[in-house]
């Protein structure tokens, strides 16, 4: 039986494929074969066919399959642009998914800053990153791309004698160009949940 996500998915693979771009493969950036896009997304390799969507092989999470239709549904010519970086909150139409962002994007690595410390250059090597601009600050911080167009920025503080840990995520300057604001909450989510997963 289809989830309700799926049939999410479903029909936004019909929209894509009913009026696919003929530089589609330009626009995600992604290699083509045939009808099929393969690009990384959430440091594996994912495939958006028509009739359906892969991650390193297997059939997606229908949640992330949301994600990834909607990155192809609203691929674009633009180039993405990193700086000056954005907190999701400055972004149009953000308001109602702000809360969620903070807790399931930021609050759920605090607890494991000490550990994501140790596994940094793991984070980058799997997620496609790199250092964080100079002026970022933070006891330590770097960037991910977990879709082709979209970089995120986490800044991490350690706990000291008078401050609790903490973590803030900051987007690519353009991020909303390539995915509607409640897709976009949900990148952070999944990416903190992958870094919280990575061993």
């Amino acid at each position: 039986m289809t989830d309700n996500y799926q049939t999410i998915v479903n029909d936004n693979l019909k929209r894509l494929y009913a009026n696919l771009p003929e530089d589609l493969n330009t626009r995600l950036p992604a290699s083509r074969d045939g009808r099929c896009f393969a690009f990384t997304a959430f440091g594996q390799k994912s495939v958006i066919a028509p009739d359906g969507i892969t991650l390193d092989g297997e059939p997606v999470p229908s949640i992330i399959g949301i994600l990834l239709s909607l990155y192809a549904l609203n691929a674009s010519t633009e180039t993405p642009i990193l700086e000056p970086l954005k907190a999701f909150k400055e972004f149009p139409d953000s308001a109602p998914y702000v809360g969620a962002f903070t807790s399931h994007t930021e609050q759920i690595l605090v607890p494991a800053v000490p550990k994501i410390r140790l596994k940094v250059d793991l984070i980058k090597q799997r997620l496609g990153g790199q250092a964080a601009p100079a002026a970022t600050g933070g006891d330590f911080a770097f960037v991910v791309r977990p879709l082709p167009k979209i970089d995120l920025c986490y800044i991490f503080y350690e706990a000291d004698e008078d401050f609790p840990p903490s973590v803030t995520c900051l987007y690519s300057n353009n991020a909303n160009r390539f995915m509607p604001m409640d897709g976009l909450a949900d990148v952070g989510e999944y990416t903190s949940k992958t870094i919280l997963n990575l061993k």
